[in-house]
């Protein structure tokens, strides 16, 4: 474990159980303004017209950006024990965004 993490406070995480199974989401949306950012998580279903947005989660940009690089770290540590996730060269379901 790093020992970065030994400088953070410690606190304990309850998950209720109606969000502990999670969402499921092929499509994400992000916006941004001065203050904030927005990440909208939706799916998409073969053969239905719109996606239909299962979550919305608003951030600060210090903590959007937290948030990054926490993806990167883990996307590292997932790469290294299973091997290189392929991205295709387009954006494909997973979308950015602008200004909010």
């Amino acid at each position: 474990m790093d020992n970065n993490q030994d400088n953070h406070p410690k606190f304990e995480i309850e998950i209720p159980a109606e969000v502990a199974g999670g969402q499921y989401s092929n499509i994400s949306i992000i916006a941004h303004s001065a203050s904030e950012f927005v990440l909208d998580f939706a799916s998409i279903l073969p053969g239905l017209p719109k996606a239909k947005v299962r979550s919305r989660v608003i951030l600060n940009p210090e903590n959007a950006k937290r948030l990054m690089l926490s993806l990167q770290e883990n996307i590292a540590r997932y790469e290294k024990h299973f091997g290189t996730i392929k991205a295709s060269g387009n954006k494909g379901p997973m979308m950015g965004g602008g200004f909010a």
